[in-house]
């Protein structure tokens, strides 16, 4: 037993679980927040590679993100004045991205007032139970205790961890269903023939490819990430990385028209829940009999900005449960 005892246990650091403890915590709640990630970014990741004797980072979750809720647009402003995100319009003119890499919102996220969150990277939530008045999570080798449980995590493993105490949670959780989408990290030792800094395609196999080295802050001499459409990535989905990555590469080329070229780095990613159909008009839920809600993008949209908003929504559900 890791004798660690919160008001309230956030499981997941990616933009909803932080959004959503950085709120309570400004009303003096004390909150732990536990991810299984090494370290920050959820789908905001960011990739450190090194490619001829140089660091390069990859964005290879999300490539950029929209500022349209007012509350949203303050808490970036307050992020650009900090050095951490900057504005890339090769994406579009509302297209903003992280500094140097996409994670450093999460990364100042992970601080309240300079002081740096009880988050726990590298710890998996493997079940959940009650323990008389409190809730238990464990997590292989530890248990945490708390009040209460948000789980900030995407609606598929929300569903799993939830099955046992929150039917009702668990439904709403599992009634999401969510595409992949296989990311690939190119590095190239002269710059590709493209005029564009991004490609997108609503009928190609890569939907989306962008010269991650133009990119504000970032390092490479030419580097790229691709994204598969979600119907190519369910086409691949069980295929071994390197053999995604080689697939794709191809289809990259064929889809932009840019002469092939051998990389020098290759690598591919897949994420099993890129792009859920969202559930429109939840925000976030929260059972105050229980003490467990839920929050994520595919209770808001499927953007970073919907994450943070349902993040936000579901702090206030708590703080106004009482």
């Amino acid at each position: 037993m890791d004798g660690h005892f919160s008001d309230f246990l956030i499981i997941g650091a990616g933009m909803a679980g932080l959004a959503c403890a950085t709120e309570l915590i400004h009303a003096g709640a004390e909150v732990a927040v536990l991810d299984k990630g090494r370290g920050p970014g959820g789908r905001m990741a960011a990739r450190r590679v090194e490619i001829g004797g140089a660091v390069v980072s990859f964005d290879h979750g999300a490539q950029y993100f929209t500022a349209r809720d007012p509350a949203f647009r303050e808490t970036v402003a307050a992020w650009q004045a900090a050095g951490v995100v900057a504005r890339w319009r090769a994406a579009g003119e509302d297209a903003w991205v992280g500094v140097p890499g996409m994670n450093a919102p999460i990364r100042m996220m992970a601080t309240s007032e300079g002081r740096p969150l009880d988050v726990r990277w590298g710890v998996r939530a493997e079940r959940l139970m009650r323990d008389g008045a409190r809730w238990l999570v464990e997590t292989g080798d530890a248990s945490f205790g708390a009040a209460k449980v948000l789980v900030a995590v995407p609606a598929e493993q929300a569903k799993v961890l939830l099955a046992e105490v929150a039917p009702a949670l668990c439904a709403l959780a599992g009634s999401v269903e969510s595409a992949p989408c296989w990311a690939v990290m190119a590095g190239f030792a002269e710059r590709l023939p493209a005029a564009a800094d991004t490609f997108r395609s609503a009928t190609a196999p890569i939907s989306w490819a962008a010269r991650n080295s133009a990119k504000p802050g970032r390092g490479g001499d030419e580097t790229w990430v691709i994204h598969a459409s979600p119907a190519r990535s369910r086409e691949i989905v069980d295929w071994p990385k390197d053999e995604a990555a080689r697939a794709l590469l191809a289809d990259f080329f064929a889809a932009t028209g840019i002469p092939t070229a051998v990389p020098i780095h290759s690598d591919a990613h897949r994420w099993l829940y890129a792009f859920p159909e969202p559930l429109a008009g939840e925000g976030a839920r929260f059972d105050p009999e229980t003490g467990i809600g839920i929050a994520g993008d595919y209770l808001h949209s499927p953007r970073i900005e919907g994450a943070w908003l349902s993040g936000r929504a579901l702090a206030g559900l708590v703080l106004a449960a009482g």
